[in-house]
């Protein structure tokens, strides 16, 4: 095993490699980056695709509380666009606000199959089949080396979208102990059971007591003609996202698990705006379900039912449990009355509102390129709710430019970091950086933030 240390302006990045050698990576925000490379094994019990693990560590951070696993799909696409998840500075916020690292997996699949041949994807998203060995084994491989021992021991949210939903939903079946929440994003077990070679899960019973959310997009839904006879087996009428994710949710929730079901009426398989409900439900999650800082009893904590909120699967309107009047465990469930509120904007709009503004950037600097310009630098914070679109540059007080002038949208909202179709920032990533090549020097420079709905914060402190 190599290890090597970066210290940069923005903290601190370790690489580590078993087997495959180092990786290199630009620094996208205050903190530690951690990787870690796998290669493919032989062994027919172990992971037999190569994988990268990507580890952001919040600066300031005495003891670790929590990971938050943002894990991508099937495919080579998926695979490689997966690689910039721990770079993503909205889901790091979450991280921040409640001491856990985020986590990236990239496993290098070869082939866009999913099965169990050579290089396919069936291969890491049954963790049985070696995935979740080698995440375990790479849990305590971080705790070694990352000065944070408590790696290997503190609890996991999972957040999965296609064959990352499956994997989400069979690692809680494994190490339910473990598992603050569940975001299912287009995929869950039950969607992949037509393949004999994919075993159910068992379900315990310990994990219906784990708050968890299937998020289909509505364009996936099947279409059958109503005049022709239904001769499905069961198992073919759980078949893909959205019957899976319905399944999924009706089998969880008649059990009494607390689980919803948050259909997007945007999208397809792509993951669209569905972070702005994502994370507001796993911050809630992790508020009632993270044992106290400093606790000697790490033990997860019960949700609190009763602040929940219900609504008829298919609704699009909740209430407070003790008001529902129809079946509760046939019921969406909700864990408190914010999520139920930025669900009922989800389900009808496929985004969420926001009337606050972001934080103000910091850390503004500015230094003279010899005859190229002055460069203006700056450090930010995501908005917890709406993330960044853009930034503004004021010289002198006045508007210069924006960063970037024209921000993308391909797949959800435009946003500074421009999303992929997996919910990651595009590559290349950019950088908090303007060269101003218009002035001469001795002008005063602030920036400010812009929000994904449009809201401005207040300038930051000028630097000259």
């Amino acid at each position: 095993m190599n290890w090597i240390m970066n210290n940069t302006r923005l903290g601190k990045t370790l690489f580590l490699a078993i087997g495959l050698g180092c990786f290199t990576g630009a620094m996208r925000a205050s903190g530690t980056y951690v990787k870690l490379d796998y290669p493919a094994s032989t062994a027919s019990n172990e992971l037999q695709v190569a994988v990268t693990y990507t580890l952001w560590i919040p600066d300031g951070v005495k003891t670790l509380r929590g990971i938050i696993v943002h894990q991508h799909g099937a495919g080579t696409t998926a695979s490689i666009e997966g690689s910039t998840a721990a770079y993503d500075l909205h889901w790091q916020a979450l991280a921040k606000k409640w001491d856990c690292a985020l986590w990236g997996s990239s496993y290098h699949v070869q082939n866009e199959k999913i099965d169990i041949s050579p290089g396919a994807s069936e291969l890491w998203f049954d963790p049985r089949r070696g995935s979740e060995k080698t995440f375990l084994n790479a849990l305590t491989d971080f705790a070694g080396k990352s000065g944070h021992p408590e790696i290997d021991k503190i609890p996991w949210a999972l957040w999965g979208h296609s064959g990352g939903g499956i994997w989400s939903d069979v690692m809680t079946t494994l190490h339910p102990d473990r598992v603050v929440a569940v975001w299912m994003r287009s995929g869950s077990a039950l969607m992949f059971l037509t393949h004999p070679e994919f075993a159910r899960p068992d379900v315990p019973a310990t994990m219906y007591a784990i708050p968890m959310m299937t998020n289909p997009g509505v364009k996936e839904k099947p279409k059958l003609n109503p005049d022709a006879p239904d001769n499905r087996t069961d198992v073919e009428k759980m078949k893909g996202p959205w019957l899976g994710n319905i399944a999924t949710f009706k089998e969880y929730r008649g059990k009494g698990g607390l689980i919803g079901f948050a259909p997007d009426p945007r999208t397809g398989h792509e993951c669209g705006d569905s972070r702005y409900l994502a994370i507001p439900f796993l911050d809630a999650c992790l508020a009632m379900r993270l044992p106290a800082k400093g606790s000697k009893d790490q033990k997860l904590k019960q949700m609190d039912t009763s602040m929940a909120w219900l609504a008829p699967l298919f609704g699009d309107e909740a209430k407070p449990a003790a008001e529902f009047k129809g079946s509760p465990n046939e019921a969406v469930w909700l864990p408190n009355e914010a999520v139920a509120k930025a669900w009922m904007d989800y389900v009808k709009t496929g985004a969420t509102s926001d009337t606050t503004p972001p934080p103000a950037p910091f850390n503004v600097r500015v230094s003279l390129k010899e005859d190229q310009g002055t460069e203006i630098t700056w450090d930010a914070e995501a908005d917890f709710e709406s993330g960044i679109q853009q930034f503004i540059v004021l010289r002198d007080r006045q508007e210069l430019t924006e960063v970037p002038e024209k921000p993308i949208g391909k797949f959800g909202r435009p946003l500074f970091q421009s999303m992929t179709y997996h919910d990651t920032p595009s590559q290349p990533m950019p950088e908090m950086r303007y060269l101003d090549t218009s002035a001469k020097p001795g002008h005063t420079y602030s920036i400010i933030t812009v929000n994904s709905v449009g809201l401005k914060s207040a300038p930051s402190a000028q630097a000259r």
